[in-house]
């Protein structure tokens, strides 16, 4: 990740197409930052204003397709990810019911949440959103809305505060992640209480 880094802030030509490439590898869920790659995006453009169309066109390119990669691994593997170690953790069977039910419900309002939420989230959202056979059509529209929202804002905050922003990003990463995990918990033991009264009820009722 340094060397591609690196390599980019050097080569400033061709930073769109080295932080595109570099983004459309993270559709395979390999380790690539997104939030570094918008960085370096964006302190580019800073540096060099005769570039920021390129780059955010590059940037926005790799974010995007990166995306439908993980949907389509989702879709066109399916059940065949469970096999593979390295996605089973991040894909559980409740997982794509929970993906399944609020892509459902809320639409493009779980992709644009989704997409803020860090730490190897957004890739299991898209995997699970192609396993659970989300409609494509609906999935490729409300993530081009929710791309176009997280990548704009992060490249301007980086683009008009550089460096600064960096701490205060991972920050706010941290509280939306923490948020994020207590959602979940709140889910689950709301569906908990659920079932143990409806286990009362039916004990009671056969006694």
């Amino acid at each position: 990740m340094q060397m591609v880094q690196d390599y980019a802030m050097a080569n400033v030509q061709l930073a769109p197409f080295i932080i595109g490439g570099a983004l459309l590898l993270a559709g395979f869920n390999l380790p690539v930052s997104e939030d570094l790659m918008i960085f370096i995006s964006a302190i580019l453009a800073a540096k060099n204003p005769d570039y920021l169309v390129p780059l955010y066109a590059g940037l926005f390119a790799g974010a995007y397709l990166s995306d439908l990669i993980a949907y389509g691994l989702g879709r066109y593997l399916g059940p065949q990810l469970f096999k593979i170690k390295f996605f089973a953790s991040m894909v559980t069977q409740e997982r794509l019911d929970q993906v399944s039910h609020y892509f459902n419900k809320y639409g493009i309002g779980v992709l644009i949440v989704g997409r803020f939420i860090p730490f190897g989230v957004r890739n299991a959202l898209f995997i699970s959103s192609g396993l659970s056979k989300a409609s494509f059509p609906k999935f490729a529209f409300a993530d081009f809305l929710a791309t176009v929202i997280s990548v704009s804002t992060y490249f301007y905050l980086y683009y008009s505060f550089g460096e600064t922003m960096i701490a205060i990003v991972k920050k706010g990463n941290v509280i939306i992640f923490s948020v994020f995990i207590l959602a979940i918990l709140g889910i689950w033991v709301k569906k908990r209480e659920k079932k143990d009264h409806e286990q009362e009820v039916n004990t009671s009722s056969e006694s």
